[in-house]
């Protein structure tokens, strides 16, 4: 499955729907989540192997459903980016030691070089221009740097939600389809699982 080319024009449009919907939303994100899911997300944190002093970036990182299970990890930064402004004021109550940062990943300006691992959870289907947004994230990665493309209630709930979506969703990507979306861009597919409440894709940047 080729990436899906969109013009700029159509990327921003997506992406105003998006933060427009989101910022209404807010409220349904916050605990308590469905029964497994708290499980389900400490299995997607241990999947990027996070070490002590590391540098985290959380893509679509909403209110920080992530963050209490990175922080035993004890990572050097947390860094969240979403497109919500409302979505990250609430995460940065929540955790004021996460650094928040409103932008489309694909424009994210980190140094080069600069994230030990990245979580995409729950927002692969989300992202306008998945060519731009996983060369921006190559960029930004460390050689040996893990990129984790998750979401606790599987391939499945996510192609039920297309029907409803105000907004274009991708399906998350089979094993073949993904190796032919990520490698050429530089990634190795270090581990993959597809279950029909999971799905965790582990890629890295070689080195």
């Amino acid at each position: 499955m080729p990436i899906q080319q969109r013009s700029k024009k159509e990327v921003d449009r997506i992406n105003r729907l998006q933060q427009e919907q989101f910022d209404k939303m807010v409220d349904l994100f916050e605990p308590p989540l469905p029964e497994g899911v708290p499980e389900r997300l400490e299995q997607i944190v241990a999947a990027a192997s996070i070490l002590e002093g590391q540098t985290v970036l959380d893509v679509g990182a909403g209110t920080g459903i992530l963050v209490p299970h990175i922080r035993p990890y004890r990572p050097g930064r947390i860094i969240a980016c979403d497109l919500s402004e409302k979505m990250l004021e609430r995460l940065c109550g929540n955790y004021p030691e996460v650094e928040a940062i409103r932008s489309d990943v694909r424009d994210l300006a980190l140094p080069d070089r600069s994230i030990d691992a990245v979580f995409i959870n729950a927002c692969y289907p989300n992202i306008a221009d998945k060519a731009g947004a996983f060369v921006n994230l190559f960029r930004m990665m460390k050689p040996g740097g893990r990129m984790v493309v998750s979401h606790p209630l599987g391939r499945r709930f996510v192609e039920s939600l297309k029907k409803s979506s105000p907004f274009p969703l991708d399906v998350l990507p089979e094993k073949p389809e993904a190796k032919q979306m990520l490698c050429p861009l530089g990634f190795d597919i270090r581990s993959f699982v597809d279950e029909t409440e999971l799905y965790i894709l582990v890629a890295a940047r070689p080195g």
